[in-house]
């Protein structure tokens, strides 16, 4: 467990390890919270008992459950449903256990749920109709938590992709920014015609704090900007930061079977929660990552 003490409360973050525990923990500490953590090995989500004892040494008040497996190629299968969704009803459990009067559960799913429904604009009251199987274990795990919104205060966030130092280059963003800090004269990928939010990890740290503190519970909620960006303007803004082209080949292994074409959310259930969304500026966040130290 790592504390750091202040006064807000006690924040328990699943996955502090991880690229946006990280940052999440920065920012709540200097929000004024006492945050908590666990790590991939402090708290095993295949192991029930290891959940259990996690949160009985946090004691928490408020959890933003960030644990679980987010690659969306992760080779096994079972994996994805052992931790993503039968390990968050363990921690769940595990809360009501503690007998604390525990003010907020956000549990991080995935706007991977919507899956390719035609529609250029997601929102919270379309049916889900997930693509592969990250997402089916994540809409798994929304259900499962329906189920105890009468026992706890959740919300179930469904992030839009953000980016920002400290990023696993298994992913797109920090994969292009790494060819061209290294100055490489051309980068592989799979389906460049796609359209995403490319977020900033920052904007995400914030609208995951608002949402602590908001009255919201037994909701679903889009984490988004609303902002889709061609992975193409994406490539083309690097050229501009890094001062050179680079030869973009599609590589047939890297394309997924199933990717969708385009993915932005509806920002108006948020802005209902949290008022006027944080800034949010992908270039600058670019920029930053391009700079900083491997």
């Amino acid at each position: 467990m790592k504390l750091a003490s202040h006064s807000k409360g006690r924040v328990l973050i699943t996955g502090i390890d991880s690229f946006t525990g990280r940052h999440l923990q920065q920012y709540l500490e200097q929000s004024g919270y006492s945050v908590f953590g666990t790590t991939r090995t402090s708290m095993d989500l295949s192991n029930k008992q290891s959940v259990f004892d996690a949160v009985t040494q946090a004691q928490p008040d408020y959890v933003i459950h960030l644990a679980g497996i987010s690659f969306v190629g992760h080779p096994v299968v079972e994996d994805f449903y052992k931790v993503n969704t039968i390990g968050t009803e363990w921690l769940l459990e595990a809360l009501i256990a503690t007998n604390r009067p525990i003010k907020k559960v956000i549990l991080a799913s995935s706007a991977t749920v919507y899956g390719n429904l035609g529609i250029d604009v997601l929102d919270e009251s379309l049916c889900p109709m997930p693509a592969n199987h990250y997402g089916a274990s994540k809409l798994a795990m929304e259900h499962r938590a329906r189920t105890y919104f009468d026992q706890l205060p959740i919300v179930l966030v469904r992030p839009f992709n953000y980016v920002g130092v400290g990023q696993p280059e298994q992913f797109v963003i920090p994969k292009i920014v790494k060819h061209f800090r290294a100055h490489l004269p051309s980068i592989e990928l799979g389906n460049i015609l796609v359209e995403r939010e490319f977020n900033s990890v920052g904007f995400a740290c914030a609208v995951y704090e608002r949402l602590l503190s908001s009255d919201a519970v037994s909701s679903v909620v889009n984490l988004c900007s609303g902002q889709s960006v061609a992975l193409l303007s994406v490539i083309e803004m690097m050229q501009e930061i890094a001062g050179y082209n680079i030869d973009v080949r599609v590589n047939p292994a890297f394309v997924r079977a199933n990717e969708l074409p385009k993915l932005v959310g509806n920002t108006t259930r948020l802005a209902s929660i949290i008022g006027e969304l944080p800034n949010n500026n992908l270039r600058s966040t670019l920029e930053v990552m391009y700079h900083a130290k491997p």
